[in-house]
């Protein structure tokens, strides 16, 4: 899922998609294996680069962050 250009949808889209995991785990059930390796495949993904990650931005272009 592609985020959202505006920035004001983020938040909506983070939500969608933590609800869309969740119901999938819940529906699905995946075993415990595959659980962990999907969860620390997210978070390789999330904090291997700047705004790379599919829950929130952290583009710095858009707004001024604080590391100057």
């Amino acid at each position: 899922m592609p985020k959202p250009v505006n920035p004001t949808l983020l938040q909506t889209h983070v939500m969608f998609m933590v609800l869309y995991l969740a119901g999938f785990f819940m529906e699905r059930r995946p075993c415990a294996v595959c659980s962990l390796v999907f969860l620390s495949a997210v978070f390789l993904v999330c904090y291997s680069g700047l705004g790379s990650c599919i829950f929130w931005s952290n583009n710095c272009d858009n707004v001024r962050c604080d590391d100057g």
